[in-house]
């Protein structure tokens, strides 16, 4: 059995150019050409075309898609590989879905999260080259030598000290106190000891790392969630304490 070229690219989601660039490139030869001038292509080639397919989903370029394929010549040990790698993803991605439907639960009922909720199926090294960037490779691999050696139980409570400190600086907003005030700077100081648990804060530090909760807007809704303008006191109030005691 074999299907044309319009056939396979309508099946496949994709288009009939596509699938001539990959022939051009010698990825996708089709089984025969007609004598119309169209390609077809049987059974064998639409195994093929799924594994490039695949491929691209994880990342890969054309031309690495081509070396694994010419280094993989056994079609079953490939797809073996492959359905392994899936199944992987759809673990990971179920405990994601998992996840956010706890967190919108919980959230619309005014409950605590715990950090271990929030974050299943997600990998904070996916930010290695983020904060490596920002504060340095020695900055990540400390953090992130710390953050394993912690036991559930402390990951918990660490978390839960940071929310508790985000909360008040929200009442804090929404009293309108000042950055400057006693009652904030107050709460800043227990923000500089719960970052000091990883690090040792510098004034530079601890000044763009209040700038980055009003930028990131990761970080602003998390903080904006307990009030509006919570972020912007945060990052007041951190470069203050910065400007006094740094």
């Amino acid at each position: 059995m074999e299907w044309s070229i319009q056939e396979i690219a309508k099946k496949a989601g994709t288009t009939s150019r596509t699938l001539r660039h990959y022939g051009e490139r010698g990825l996708l030869e089709p089984s025969r050409i007609g004598a119309n001038g169209y390609r077809y292509y049987d059974q064998a080639a639409l195994v093929r075309l799924q594994r490039i397919l695949l491929l691209r989903e994880l990342g890969l370029s054309l031309p690495a898609i081509a070396e694994v394929l010419a280094g993989q010549r056994d079609t079953s040990a490939a797809l073996r590989t492959h359905l392994a790698l899936l199944e992987q993803e759809r673990e990971r991605i179920g405990r994601q879905i998992a996840s956010v439907r706890t967190t919108l639960d919980k959230t619309e009922k005014g409950e605590e999260l715990m950090a271990e909720e929030v974050f299943d199926g997600f990998d904070h090294t996916r930010y290695e080259e983020e904060v490596s960037e920002r504060w340095g490779r020695d900055a990540y691999e400390k953090g992130d030598r710390w953050w394993r050696s912690l036991t559930d139980a402390q990951k918990k409570a660490f978390m839960a000290e940071q929310a508790g400190i985000a909360r008040d600086f929200g009442q804090a907003a929404r009293d309108g106190l000042a950055a400057d005030s006693e009652e904030v700077q107050a709460i800043t100081r227990r923000q500089i000891a719960w970052l000091s648990t990883t690090t040792t804060p510098s004034k530079e530090y601890v000044i763009g790392l209040g700038q980055m909760y009003v930028d990131d807007p990761r970080f602003t809704v998390n903080y904006d969630k307990h009030g509006e303008g919570t972020a912007l006191l945060v990052r007041d109030a951190m470069r203050v304490y910065a400007e006094r005691n740094l």
